[in-house]
């Protein structure tokens, strides 16, 4: 597993300030996955942390700037500026802001960003507790105000020249983007989802294990259009306080696999807080809002569920009921009784013969009520209900184990036979449930 990361790797040990830590047993568990420890003369550095308490934080920061240092790393300081996208929002005070960090050069008010398909002009930047820088350098976490569409997590930011020059590269990547999906086949890009969602999930289960972020190569599509063939369906819209929110949510979606039986869609997903738009879609599809962390209309609207929630699982547990809510009720078997053919016989009735098993109950009881199933070689040859249940002559409603009785099936063509089982059960429906395991 640990092959898939091409990059050094330090470790950090949280929550050791809880009283069933253990440290050694941890180490032990990341040896097993691979990783070769400097403890047992690896190249890994492992550091235990409280990052609640504050406890090693100076220790895991050293071993950083240790491995920065034997990698020989270094920032050009000049020239464009390059950073990555760590993280995106809308803040209410102060609009569209992006986490970054900065690669090269040196981020400065005024500049002019391109990140994917989004561009600022950068009008503030600010540190990790909101307050104002006058320049971002390399290695620098910043918040970035200014941006006229929100970038993606994990997207490259390059700074151009001009507003104009951003103009321009944006609308060749739109080209670009619109080429490249006008060239492909409907075979060409079902064959790269699929390719796409196997490298996905491989590498999805890697992060669960060993606890990593890996960047996106794109982006979602946004909105689906509704089909209807008869499964029964839950729409949802997840509304996030950041990108990285939302794409967490998203990637626990998309481990349902119950779509045979239940249709989890997600007509729509993005970043903000709830607006008039999502509403009018929710009511279209008849979607349920899911709002993260952010605030729902200070009016809910008529026949639009609106759910707020901080917890990713207290979501999914939500959902998980929303679709066994829709799932069919089970019918239930239980079985009551059972007998044992001994002998056949005959009774006339008019012209007519009918045949009769002659039985000993063997298990539980038999209960005329019910239904029975007449099974020979565990093969059923009936089921339905029976005509009469008699014993010593008389008609009877039930018989006790180890009675003998007469029975007479409603289907006069099917003849007990010695040896057959005749088993006697009720039916009751139970709520179904998803068996949507999202993996926590």
């Amino acid at each position: 597993m640990v092959s898939i990361f091409i990059v050094p790797i330090i470790v950090a040990i949280n929550k050791i300030d809880k009283p069933e830590a253990d440290i050694e047993k941890t180490k032990q568990e990341l040896m097993q996955m691979g990783l070769e420890l400097e403890d047992h003369g690896g190249d890994v550095q492992v550091v235990p942390i409280s990052a609640l308490k504050g406890i090693n934080l100076p220790l895991l920061a050293e071993a950083v700037s240790t491995q920065a240092t034997l990698m020989g790393l270094k920032a050009d300081y000049t020239g464009l500026v390059e950073g990555v996208v760590v993280e995106s929002k809308t803040d209410a005070r102060r609009g569209k802001l992006s986490t970054a960090i900065v690669k090269r050069g040196t981020l400065r008010k005024g500049a002019v960003l391109v990140s994917g398909l989004a561009h600022a002009r950068v009008r503030g930047l600010f540190d990790h507790n909101g307050k104002p820088l006058d320049q971002a350098e390399p290695g620098t976490p910043v918040e970035i105000l200014g941006w006229r569409e929100l970038p993606l997590a994990g997207d490259l930011i390059i700074e151009v020249e001009s507003e104009k020059k951003a103009s321009s590269v944006l609308r060749w990547r739109q080209q670009e983007a619109q080429k490249e999906k006008a060239e492909l086949s409907l075979e060409e890009i079902r064959k790269k989802e699929e390719e796409h969602l196997a490298k996905y999930r491989a590498e999805r289960d890697a992060r669960r294990l060993a606890g990593w972020f890996r960047k996106r190569s794109g982006t979602r599509s946004k909105e689906i259009t509704e089909t209807d063939n008869g499964t029964a369906r839950v729409s949802v819209i997840i509304k996030g306080d950041v990108h990285g929110s939302v794409e967490a949510i998203l990637d626990v979606l998309e481990t349902y696999t119950g779509n045979d039986k239940c249709r989890l869609d997600v007509v729509h997903y993005g970043v903000g807080n709830v607006s008039e738009t999502d509403v009018e879609l929710a009511k279209s599809f008849n979607a349920i809002i899911y709002a993260f962390a952010v605030e729902p209309p200070t009016k809910a609207p008529p026949g639009v569920s609106i759910r707020c929630c901080n917890i990713i699982y207290r979501l999914i547990d939500d959902l998980k009921e929303e679709i066994s809510a829709k799932l069919p009720p089970l019918e239930v078997e239980e079985i009551v009784g059972e007998a044992n053919v001994l002998q056949q016989f005959f009774i006339t009735e008019g012209r007519k013969e009918i045949p009769v098993a002659g039985c000993r109950c063997t298990k539980g009881i038999l209960k005329k009520s019910q239904k029975f199933r007449l099974l020979r070689d565990n093969e059923v040859l009936y089921d339905g209900s029976l005509e009469s249940m008699r014993h010593l002559k008389n008609e009877v409603d039930t018989i006790k184990k180890d009675v003998e009785c007469g029975l007479r099936l409603k289907d006069t063509k099917i003849v007990p036979q010695p040896s057959d089982v005749i088993v006697c059960y009720s039916t009751r429906t139970e709520t179904q449930k998803t068996d949507w395991d999202p993996g926590f």
